[in-house]
């Protein structure tokens, strides 16, 4: 049996995760500062910074000890490497540097996109490659062929905002505090979702990328008229996002060839509206619909420790001056989606 011990420090969560190769987390604690964030209204990249380095050595000396591990019991230690605020990678990265020289244990440098794209088959041993990917989180969106691990082909993106932050500027709007996703998602059950007519950027359109922009401008605009219940708002706006998302997705199925599965992941799939929609679309598709559970969808160690599971089983290390990736593409070789303001 292999132990990776995992650290997530690319946001906003400080994390630490220990993990088997045969699927099991040993052991897991997750810190969040969402009350150190909550009065900006968003996370503030020096004071997750700060919080991770208070935090994450304590919360790695915690979780050997809740597994009844030492360090010497570790067989690699896994760290975010990037992409993401690049003060919380570095205390991350440098960490996990500290404890592999120390050990003299492997180091795994795991793109964080790659811990989410990997989650789900922590949770489902019959997930198979390749499969068709929604990445879909605060800062990413991304429609990708997972054909193994370390190559993936990126079939669509966000050539503005991602869907996380439409929710999360949505929130704002309405006044339902930090962070948004969830507040949105629950304020929308209690509205309607055909009440406020809000347009759904590039539905139908041929090239399976995303926009949230207009749809975020627009809710704003809808609100500074005062006709519509904050409810109404909130259920519209996900209405409208998710006609979009499943158009999107649709498109993309039709262009990624044979596929044993259609899945979701990143602080989004754990939104239950978006889950249904996607199932329906692939039960219509003939295809599985795997999504990880709940625990695994937001920023978390253990996905970024099984991501250093496949890497090691495959031989893969880094070197100890792997250096931190404020940006790191899945696929840097995908073709750049047209239009102003794209993100990788």
């Amino acid at each position: 049996m292999k132990i990776i011990l995992g650290i997530e420090s690319s946001c906003d969560e400080t994390a630490v995760a220990l993990v088997t190769d045969g699927r099991v987390i040993l052991a897991q604690r997750i810190a969040s500062q969402d009350e150190e964030h909550r009065p900006y209204g968003g996370v503030v990249p020096e004071i997750a910074a700060r919080a991770h380095a208070e935090r994450l050595a304590p919360m790695v000396e915690a979780t050997l000890a809740d597994a009844g591990l030492g360090l010497g019991d570790v067989d690699a230690i896994a760290a975010t490497a990037g992409p993401g605020l690049i003060g919380g990678v570095m205390v991350g990265l440098v960490t996990a540097k500290a404890l592999a020289m120390a050990a003299d244990k492997p180091l795994l440098a795991i793109n964080h996109l790659e811990g989410h794209a990997l989650s789900p088959r922590l949770a489902d041993a019959e997930l198979a490659y390749p499969y068709l990917l929604l990445l879909v989180s605060g800062g990413h969106c991304q429609l990708l062929r997972v054909n193994g691990v370390g190559d993936y082909t990126r079939l669509a993106t966000t050539i503005d905002d991602a869907l996380g932050e439409a929710f999360d500027k949505t929130a704002k709007v309405l006044g339902l505090g930090y962070p948004g996703g969830p507040a949105v998602e629950r304020l929308a059950l209690e509205g309607n979702p055909r009440a406020v007519p809000l347009p759904r950027p590039l539905l139908g359109g041929t090239e399976p990328h995303f926009s949230f922009a207009g749809l975020k401008s627009a809710v704003l605009r809808a609100y500074e008229t005062g006709q519509y219940s904050q409810a109404d708002l909130a259920a519209s706006f996900q209405q409208a996002a998710l006609d979009c998302v499943v158009d999107r997705t649709k498109r993309a199925m039709a262009v990624a060839g044979d596929v044993t599965a259609l899945v979701v992941a990143g602080g989004v799939a754990a939104n239950k509206a978006v889950r249904a929609a996607l199932e329906g679309l692939a039960a219509g598709a003939g295809l599985r619909f795997v999504a990880p559970p709940l625990q695994l969808c937001t920023d978390n160690a253990a996905m970024i420790a099984w991501a250093g599971v496949e890497r090691f089983a495959l031989g893969i290390s880094d070197p100890l001056d792997f250096a931190a990736r404020p940006r790191w593409p899945l696929d840097p070789d995908a073709a750049p989606a047209r239009g102003a303001g794209v993100k990788a």
